[in-house]
């Protein structure tokens, strides 16, 4: 946050604004920067015009910046786990995967990472600055490796769990296509019936006035919408499109809110689909972490790196703040209202018996089952959707186009 600092320096009374994280720290960053001087008060404000730019200009240029493909990533790890297997030195590896990419955000990436690791720092400490990139699972698994002396091992590990995430993401995105497609078609042939056929039939229609139906004012109505404000209607749509996905990834506030309604069970398919995913994702990892011999709260810690949704991540924080007051595993999983019963019974039984780790597999099991599930019905459950949809749009058409000619005739035949 932005703080404006009041300090008095040789007699004058003056300001500064700094960025800290309280005002107390506000003060100190303001008594390094002006040496000497006695801190009156720290007020919080808003940042600069020329930070809110800057801000803006970063936040916008990380949106449309390379990133590393899902599959690379994967392919890099398992190529890193079998050759340091082999023996092969981890910088001749990491040099390697530069020399052989085509991907800049790749090159970037390890090529700083092979830097490093030639300037004498470990891997996870080379990984550090390029955690947000590579993500928890990666960092954890990288230091268990280093701890258990076992990296090949572990990195074998990371990229079985790296590929069952992506399977699942891949599986989503592929049961959505086919609707999407649809229903975006659909929504193109009814603008273009609207737009040709109706405009041949507008005179026509003049003839009966206020005596037009509902729907054929409706149609009328829409025709000269679209025909006058098209291009702003496209214009605004675009616009929209990139002001939500940047509000999603930088603004706090709007990314909580988002990602509590997709996760809402009553939001239709969607709040299962991603209630399961990040469910399948976060006990898949904490039973690998578990299994490596990584201690429970650090093990949390990590799995919730790869849980998406934010306000299902803020769901399962608590437990590992439950388990630091000295509540026991599977209560703490109960405490946070994100876990069913018989999920709870398992982590119990599993806690108990010293096999948590096994347990853990099979809840990650019954995640993925009922994820599939769904997956596989996905398009049975959006059929009666789309079929209402198509019925809704061609009786639209039908009684806005019809109605008024029918009438015609029988004015004619009167």
């Amino acid at each position: 946050m932005y703080y404006r600092v009041e300090y008095i320096f040789r007699g004058k009374r003056d300001n500064i604004i700094v960025k800290a994280n309280n005002k107390f720290e506000a003060s100190s960053v303001a008594k390094k920067e002006r040496p000497g001087v006695v801190v009156i008060a720290s007020k919080e404000t808003s940042p600069p015009i020329e930070e809110t730019f800057a801000e803006f200009s970063r936040n916008l240029t990380k949106m449309f910046k390379t990133k590393m493909p899902i599959d690379e990533k994967i392919s890099n790890i398992r190529q890193i786990a079998v050759m340091t297997d082999a023996g092969i030195p981890i910088h001749d590896v990491l040099e390697d995967i530069v020399a052989s990419s085509k991907n800049p955000a790749t090159k970037e990436i390890f090529a700083s990472i092979a830097n490093d690791i030639n300037a004498g720092k470990s891997m996870s400490n080379a990984l550090e600055p390029h955690k947000e990139e590579m993500g928890h699972i990666v960092m954890a698994m990288t230091k268990l490796g280093e701890t258990t002396g076992n990296f090949p091992g572990a990195y074998h590990k990371l990229a079985d769990i790296l590929e069952n995430i992506r399977d699942n993401k891949a599986k989503f995105k592929k049961a959505m296509r086919y609707p999407i497609t649809v229903i975006t078609a659909l929504i193109i042939a009814f603008v273009i019936v609207i737009m040709t056929v109706v405009p041949k039939f507008r005179a026509i229609f003049k003839e009966l006035g206020s005596d037009l139906p509902l729907a054929t004012k409706f149609l009328l109505g829409a025709e000269s919408f679209f025909r006058n404000y098209g291009p702003f209607i496209i214009f605004f749509l675009v616009a929209l499109f990139f002001g939500i996905k940047y509000l999603y990834k930088n603004n706090d506030d709007f990314r909580f809110t988002a990602d509590k309604i997709l996760a809402h069970p009553k939001f239709y398919l969607i709040g299962k689909v991603v209630y399961l995913s990040n469910m399948f994702n976060y006990t898949l990892v904490f039973g690998a972490l578990i299994k490596a011999g990584i201690p429970v709260s650090e093990a949390l810690n990590t799995a919730i790196g790869v849980v998406e949704n934010v306000y299902i991540k803020k769901q399962l924080e608590s437990i590992n703040i439950n388990i630091g007051r000295g509540v026991g595993l599977a209560e703490a999983f109960e405490q946070s209202g994100l876990f069913e019963n018989m999920s709870i019974q398992m982590i119990k039984a599993g806690e108990s018996s010293g096999q948590l780790d096994a347990m853990l597999e099979k809840v990650s099991g019954y995640y993925d089952m009922k994820f599939q599930s769904i997956i596989d019905n996905l398009s049975s459950y959006i059929e009666p959707i789309m079929i209402a949809l198509i019925a809704g749009l061609v009786l639209l058409l039908a009684l806005g186009i019809f109605m008024p000619m029918w009438d015609l005739g029988k004015a004619a035949k009167a």
